[in-house]
Parts: C-alpha cells; sequence; structure tokens
C-alpha cells in the first residue's frame, strides 16, 4: 500500500474514533473508541516509517513529516495516559490535527535528510527530548483550554452536556500542571543537551528557535513555581499557559517553516 492510501486511511481512523468518544462514560462507546484509537496510532506509526526512514542511513524529517511526527508521539502519550487519568476529551481536538498533519505528510514530498552517519548521540538525544517536550506541552495547552471552557461555564452558571462528562475542575486543574511539569523538565533537558552537544546555539539559523525556546520555559517554570509556592490557578494561569505553548510553537514550526519554504535551506 502507498504511503498516500495509507495517510488517509490513517486519517480516517482518527476522525471515526472521534465519533466514539463516549458523553456518557459508556463502556462499549469507550472500548470501540480505544480500538479505533490505538488503530489509528499503529498505521500512523507505519506512515512514519515509510515517510522518514524509507531511505538507507538517514531521516527525511522536513516540515510536515515533523508535524506528522509530533502528532504522533501526543496521540501516543494520551492513549498510554488514558489508562491512569481521565483525558479522553482531549481526543476531540488532538485527533483532527492528527487526520491533517499524518495526511499532509503522505501527500506532500519531503526532501530534507537528516544524514544518521553524522548525527552524534548528544544531538540525537537534543532532538529526542525537544519532540517529547513539544508533544507533552501540546497536550497540556490542549487541557488548558478545556479547563477554560470548564471555568467559564461554571461561572455562567450554564450546565452543558460536557460538562457531566468532564472531571471536576479541581482533577482537571491538576493534570494539567501534572503533563505541564513532565513536558517542563523535556525541555530543560532539550536546553541542557542543545547547549552542550550542539555547536552553536545561537547560530543565525537557530537563534530565533532557542531564543523562544528559552522564553517559552521560563514562562512554563514561572508558572509551575506560582502554583507549587502560591497555588496559582484560574483564567490568567491559563491565558499564560497557552501563551508559552505558542511561544513554542513558533520557535519550532515558525523557524522551520522559514528555513525550509522561505529560505530553502
Amino acid at each position: 500500500m502507498n504511503a498516500v492510501a495509507l495517510g488517509w486511511i490513517t486519517a480516517l481512523c482518527y476522525l471515526v474514533a472521534i465519533t466514539r468518544v463516549s458523553w456518557s462514560c459508556s463502556p462499549s462507546l469507550r472500548t470501540q473508541f480505544w480500538s479505533l484509537a490505538s488503530l489509528a496510532v499503529i498505521l500512523h506509526a507505519w506512515v512514519l516509517y515509510i515517510g522518514i526512514l524509507s531511505i538507507s542511513n538517514g531521516m527525511q524529517l522536513g516540515f510536515f513529516n515533523a508535524a506528522s511526527l509530533i502528532t504522533w508521539v501526543i496521540a501516543l502519550f494520551l492513549l498510554i495516559a488514558m489508562w491512569f487519568k481521565p483525558v479522553d476529551n482531549l481526543a476531540v481536538v488532538l485527533f483532527p490535527m492528527a487526520a491533517i498533519a499524518v495526511s499532509a505528510a503522505a501527500y506532500f514530498p519531503n526532501t530534507r535528510v537528516l544524514s544518521l552517519n553524522t548525527l552524534p548521540v548528544g544531538v540525537s538525544l537534543h532532538i529526542i527530548t525537544a519532540i517529547l517536550a513539544y508533544s507533552l506541552l501540546s497536550l497540556s495547552a490542549l487541557q488548558a483550554l478545556f479547563v477554560a471552557m470548564q471555568d467559564h461555564y461554571l461561572h455562567q452558571h450554564r450546565p452543558v452536556r460536557i460538562m457531566c462528562w468532564l472531571p471536576p475542575l479541581q482533577i482537571m486543574e491538576t493534570l494539567l500542571f501534572q503533563i505541564m511539569g513532565a513536558g517542563f523538565m523535556l525541555l530543560t533537558l532539550s536546553l541542557i543537551s542543545g547547549g552542550l552537544f550542539l555547536e552553536n546555539i545561537f547560530a543565525q539559523h537557530l537563534v530565533h528557535k532557542t531564543v523562544l525556546s528559552l522564553l517559552a520555559w521560563l514562562v512554563f517554570g514561572v508558572l509551575l513555581w506560582g502554583r507549587w509556592k502560591y497555588g496559582w490557578r484560574g483564567r490568567k494561569v491559563i491565558r499564560w499557559i497557552l501563551m508559552g505553548f505558542l511561544i513554542l510553537m513558533i520557535a519550532y514550526f515558525g523557524s522551520k517553516l522559514v528555513l525550509e519554504f522561505i529560505l530553502k535551506r
């Protein structure tokens, strides 16, 4: 099966899985959702293998493949987390993003090749931790959106169906900071490994990514400190979380977009 057809099938599995998200905690619907989501993640991994590792001694890690890889990691994290935490709701936002990313990666050709032979172990560590950090912080941003929605409806005293499906607000906020804390630790490790193993993290083609990543790290660090020290919560905290995620998204995808599609590097 060619990559384009496989990409479309994977996207369809993601989208159909969303229709099986249970708004009434139905065990049968949750089983169907889990089965379809697992199939989508497995097929997505296949698409990534074809698109990224189909050449010998190299990785095709261009813009669309990178976006597809990150959404796959997020989806995988979500499936694992579902065994321990009530995070099924995040699939409503995440899975359409994954469907778009995997379809785009399969459809658009990629010519940006990263040689594995010349890639030091330290740089590999930096890349892996950066992808994992971005994935977890993306999950925290999605969780923040649901916390904001839940907080809005509670203050408006307007009961809606989704409120019966979500866990209590205090649990949602605790989950939010747990996910963000794990992402922050990985982002810290990514920045440290980048400083140690990259030749010059402030080189012309890396300076914007480095500065923005440090700024995002500072935002998340202050928020976690404020939560631990003063119990910060509420709408302002959510807005800062979303701002930190936006900065990080611009750092990675903004830089990649400019380098590949404008500067042709």
